[in-house]
């Protein structure tokens, strides 16, 4: 098994890779303690070459003095595809690191939910399905950090791209004769896009879960997270390390405006009571209540008065069922639950309307919604049939 450790190792393999049509990658990284992800380890494979003769190997970024500059250099060669599995998190890492996305992508846990393998299928499953092997997960919550690597911990990492050759090379012609190529490259849009990976101090807010919807609460809210948020990308630690959600949403019902008030908290970290944390949880809270009522975040009212037809929305969940089993496509690559809710409620800007997803069952949906057609049971299947 050959580790890079060098710069010079590393241009030598890319130069190699850019002869090629693919190359497979994957990451391995620690995220526990910080909160960017830490890069440990990168591993690379290319097709037509043995591991015996340097086709597929392991890049040591913690090792002194070598430079990922060719290994982004061939991120940006359009010749060669770069293929990941369930590649979200590895991209982040790159992005973040160098401010690129490996183009062109293809990621074979979406192309194996577009080719009837089930929703987010991972990549033990395909191995074993597709490239007729078993994998040693025994090295799978080793800290990677840690040098030297032991054998095991090697050989399961390149394991993680030995095997994506076939799974990629099986899928990819899957897809080229079932005329799916386009579907795939329409959901590579949302992981090669850049904003799909930056995370902004004020959005934050908006991932935090509540049942409230007034503004002022909203507004206290907004300034919590933003401050959580920005704190724990300057210090580069979780953000949960700093202040947990259900007490960003405790401070915005309880308000405290002192020391003292902060330490009556029930669910305040011992460490958010003093110092830089608490004395910026105060100002946030300040800052939300003198925010001017037009400022205030603003509930989405008309979702609240959205009103589901509860059996509109059963009836698309069979369509659903239906579609997706005839195309043998995952049913939540076709279309979320609240993407059904939403279309009984007579919403009509969901992503089940749009490219693909529109041919397969958007189409259909619409006209079920509004009474053209209707569901019957034909043997094992379900069918549509027009109404008059």
């Amino acid at each position: 098994m050959i580790t890079i450790t060098t710069t010079e190792e590393l241009a030598a393999f890319c130069e190699t890779a850019k002869t090629k049509p693919y190359v497979t990658v994957d990451t391995e990284f620690l995220r526990e303690r910080t909160y960017y992800s830490q890069l440990c380890l990168v591993q690379l494979a290319l097709p037509g070459i043995s591991e015996d003769e340097g086709g597929a190997v392991l890049v040591d970024p913690l090792a002194e003095g070598l430079s990922l500059e060719p290994l982004y250099a061939l991120f940006r060669d359009t010749n060669v595809v770069k293929v990941f599995h369930a590649a979200r998190q590895d991209l982040e890492i790159f992005y973040v690191d160098a401010g690129l996305i490996p183009t062109p992508l293809f990621d074979t846990q979406v192309a194996a939910m577009v080719c009837g393998f089930g929703e987010q299928v991972g990549y033990e499953t395909l191995v074993r399905k597709i490239a007729r092997e078993n994998l040693d997960k025994s090295s799978r919550f080793t800290d990677w950090s840690r040098r030297p690597l032991t054998e095991a911990q090697k050989r399961y990492a390149l394991a993680d791209v030995t095997h994506l050759r076939k799974i990629y090379e099986f899928l990819s012609a899957e897809l080229k004769k079932a005329g799916r190529e386009a579907w795939v490259a329409e959901e590579m849009g949302i992981l090669t896009n850049p904003e799909t990976y930056i995370s902004r101090p004020e959005d934050a807010w908006e991932r935090v879960r509540t049942r409230t919807n007034s503004g002022r609460f909203l507004g206290i809210l907004r300034e919590l997270a933003q401050f959580r948020e920005a704190y724990a990308q300057d210090k580069n630690v979780p953000r949960n390390r700093i202040c947990k959600d259900d007490a960003l949403v405790e401070l915005a019902s309880t308000k405290p405006t002192s020391i003292a008030d902060l330490g009556r908290s029930r669910l305040l970290l011992r460490e958010a009571r003093k110092g830089e944390i608490a004395d910026g949880l105060l100002a946030a809270i300040k800052a939300g209540m003198d925010c001017p009522d037009a400022q205030l975040p603003k509930p989405d009212k008309a979702k609240e008065k959205l009103q589901v037809n509860p059996a509109l929305a059963d009836l698309l969940r069979v369509l659903l069922k239906a579609k997706s089993d005839g195309a043998g496509v995952a049913p939540k690559l076709i279309a979320a639950t609240s993407e059904l809710d939403a279309l009984a409620a007579g919403e009509r800007d969901v992503p089940a309307l749009h490219g693909w997803r529109r041919d397969v069952f958007g189409e259909d949906a619409l006209r079920l919604c509004d009474g053209r057609i209707g569901l019957a049971t034909k043997g094992q299947r379900v069918i549509t049939f027009e109404l008059d």
